[in-house]
């Protein structure tokens, strides 16, 4: 019979505080659908969630987690959205979750970044996310409107012009709103935001910069893709593990260009050095040299069981 206190796997029950970064993968851009359509709209970056600094959308940090030694915890590093693929009805997608779950916590889960929108019916808009979508330029049309961002995770995307400009808005970012597509430009992406978990200043889920039909694509938020121009160029992809945002394909009325993928999110977690992870089959990461008491492991990709003994 088990000791009062002792768990099946022989360890004392311990709590372990589990700091945490959370980022989802980043929203496609959207394509061009015909040879007369305006420009795409930028992705919206994935959702960031954090115990540790600032999360997206202007919340403060969260609570850490408090796992238990022994006990296996579900981990998910969401995928970037597909890029909108011009000429044909594949829109493109938007974002996956990233994640930790399991007994005994209330699961962290961060939202993929909306999908930017594409220049046909129905398609238009922006769609929502952690980041929303920017919303797609239409030919002779009103402005568009961008996605909504998720509450505590990160903000909308941006408007395209409309009328006779066509051009698209930038994709939400975790720390700001996509820009609205100008005159001659696509809007830009969304600023990211800055995290010093693993002891270093990285950015994390800027928007995807807008596409544009006459003119400059918009500037990407760090992380995200560059929107295309008016020489019918593809939008950028967003960077791998920073959950940027993809950027909106450009047109010129002769070229229909695909929209730029999403970038994949990223889960960090930051942990007292006395304790040493297991990262299960089904997950990509690793955990660097302890420092100042702590250790902290990278989770890139994958889906799998981590636990600490």
């Amino acid at each position: 019979m088990p000791i009062p206190g002792i768990i099946a796997s022989g360890y004392t029950q311990v709590s372990i505080e589990v700091n945490f970064l959370i980022v989802a993968g980043g929203g496609g851009g959207g394509g061009l659908f015909s040879l007369a359509g305006g420009g795409g709209g930028g992705g919206g970056a994935g959702g960031l969630r954090t115990s540790s600094g600032t999360s997206g959308g202007g919340a403060s940090a969260e609570t850490a987690l408090s796992l238990v030694q022994g006990t296996s915890y579900t981990c998910t590093v969401g995928a970037g959205g597909a890029g909108g693929i011009s000429g044909s009805s594949n829109y493109g997608s938007k974002g996956n979750n990233s994640l930790i779950s399991g007994t005994g916590i209330t699961t962290k889960s961060s939202s993929g970044g909306g999908q930017g929108g594409i220049d046909s019916s129905g398609k238009r808009p922006g769609t929502s996310g952690g980041s929303g979508g920017g919303g797609a330029g239409d030919p002779g049309g009103p402005s568009q409107a961008g996605g909504a961002g998720t509450a505590n995770q990160g903000y909308a995307g941006g408007s395209s012009r409309g009328t006779s400009d066509w051009n698209s808005g930038g994709g939400g970012g975790a720390a700001s709103v996509g820009g609205n597509g100008g005159s001659s430009t696509g809007g830009t992406g969304g600023t990211a935001l800055s995290n010093s978990i693993t002891g270093s200043s990285v950015s994390y889920a800027g928007g995807g910069g807008g596409g544009c039909y006459g003119g400059t694509g918009g500037t990407a938020g760090t992380g995200g893709g560059n929107g295309g121009d008016s020489g019918g160029n593809a939008g950028g992809n967003g960077t791998a593990n920073t959950g940027g945002g993809g950027g909106g394909a450009g047109g010129n009325g002769s070229t229909a260009a695909n929209g730029g993928n999403g970038g994949s999110g990223v889960v960090i977690l930051k942990y007292p050095d006395t304790y040493t992870i297991t990262i299960g089959a089904g997950l990509t990461g690793s955990t660097a040299a302890p420092s100042g008491g702590y250790k902290v492991t990278t989770i890139t990709a994958g889906t799998g069981n981590v636990s600490w003994a």
